[in-house]
């Protein structure tokens, strides 16, 4: 792996879940590894609830653009993270691949997103203990 690690998280639409797990990438690691974000067929925009609890955070994603999952994107990564992108993810032998069971939380009402929010946060934490082991 490289001095810098490049981490990918990827699900369907980018607008949810890998846009809250590359926010908190970005925040927990301050700097200390690259972060990319895509989707096997993304929407036109961030999910507004998904802007919310990551707010609540101090965590503004509210810019971000859904982005659509390149090889090029998998090919340059050294750890990428699916969730519930199934087969459109293309397999780079020499790379790392976590698949993380998590709740779409399109369409869902804040209560509901906050604990896949949080999900994702103990996750992140944790992929970052094992990238930089203490």
């Amino acid at each position: 792996m490289s001095e810098k690690p490049t981490v990918l998280f990827v699900c369907i639409h980018n607008a949810g879940r890998s846009q809250m797990a590359a926010g908190y990438m970005k925040q927990l690691s301050e700097g200390r590894v690259e972060v990319l974000s895509a989707g096997s067929e993304p929407k036109g925009q961030i999910n507004p609830v998904a802007i919310q609890v990551m707010a609540e955070e101090g965590i503004d994603i509210a810019n971000n653009v859904p982005q659509i999952l390149t090889t090029e994107a998998v090919r340059e990564s050294d750890v990428v993270i699916t969730m519930g992108c199934g087969d459109a993810c293309p397999i780079f032998p020499g790379k790392r691949y976590e698949d993380w069971e998590l709740t779409d939380p399109a369409g869902r009402p804040v209560d509901e997103v906050r604990p896949i929010r949080d999900d994702i946060k103990q996750r992140v934490e944790n992929l970052l203990s094992e990238l930089f082991p203490a």
